[in-house]
């Protein structure tokens, strides 16, 4: 029996901010509020991912409808481009102890992500982090899919595509939301708060070299 109850795996599935990328959200506020001169605490007040933001993860609206609905939340008026610049700023780096973690992970099994992610934020991330993204075999999009997650359709999906059982697919996102949602189709999951929480999930695949 392995970590968490789980059992055979034969795909490795990971979400991508704060599992793999850090992401902060705040950086994009705080380059908002220094270009418009405003300040960040009400911006931070008035910003929440509202129905504009999930539409923009499915691909259902460009990144200009987008902006034009952050100028409307937070009351600033920033070009296209200023908004771009902060939505792309929210990036903190990739997380060195699950990275380190890939070879071993694409030796043992297939290894692929899928991120809610929104057009805009894909061209940045993915130039910046080419290098640590390539042990992936494929990068999954909510942008290019039309669902996200946790969409019962957007797992269901995934699974279909790397056609692999959803039971035999282990998951690892940090919004909770998310696990419960690949949970409820089937899908092995992990809430990742911490690299701990990866590492202590695959050691045990790894170290018995199951399949």
């Amino acid at each position: 029996m392995f970590a968490y109850g789980m059992k055979e795996v034969d795909a490795w599935l990971f979400d991508l901010g704060n599992v793999v990328i850090g992401i902060d959200f705040d950086l994009a506020l705080a380059s908002w509020a220094a270009v418009a001169g405003k300040n960040l605490d009400d911006l931070r007040n008035r910003f929440h991912f509202d129905t504009s933001y999930e539409r923009h993860e499915r691909g259902q609206i460009e990144a200009e409808k987008f902006f034009d609905s952050l100028r409307s939340m937070l009351d600033i008026d920033l070009t296209n481009d200023q908004f771009a610049a902060g939505w792309n700023a929210i990036y903190t780096g990739p997380i060195a102890a699950v990275i380190d973690l890939f070879p071993s992970l694409a030796n043992s099994r297939s290894l692929y992500a899928f991120t809610n992610t929104n057009v805009t934020h894909h061209l940045a991330w993915s130039t910046i982090y080419r290098q640590e993204l390539q042990p992936f075999e494929r990068i999954f999009l909510s942008c290019e899919m039309g669902v996200r997650k946790p969409e019962a359709a957007a797992f269901t999906a995934v699974a279909r595509q790397i056609d692999v059982p959803l039971e035999r697919i282990l998951f690892f996102d940090d919004t909770q939301e998310n696990v419960v949602g690949a949970r409820a189709v089937g899908m092995q999951a992990v809430w990742v708060r911490s690299p701990a929480d990866v590492i202590d999930a695959v050691t045990p695949y790894l170290q018995a070299g199951q399949r």
